[in-house]
């Protein structure tokens, strides 16, 4: 038996605009990257797929051999 209350309305409105806005950036970050170069980075079942500038996709890190600090 389901014990949740229903979500009234207005919380359902004021989450449905907050996706929203929240799909728009996802979609912005990523288009950007592309642009820059960069790799998008992807979570499948606990798995990390990368999408490579030339749009193909792999599971190894492009990072790797950078020479940049590693965020801990």
């Amino acid at each position: 038996m389901n014990t949740q209350q229903p979500l009234d309305i207005q919380a359902y409105l004021q989450a449905t605009v907050l996706k929203r806005i929240g799909n728009r950036a996802v979609r912005k970050a990523l288009e950007e990257n592309r642009r820059l170069g960069i790799p998008n980075v992807y979570s499948h079942n606990g798995e990390l797929y990368y999408e490579l500038p030339n749009g193909k996709i792999t599971q190894k890190d492009p990072f790797n051999n950078r020479d940049m600090p590693r965020v801990e």
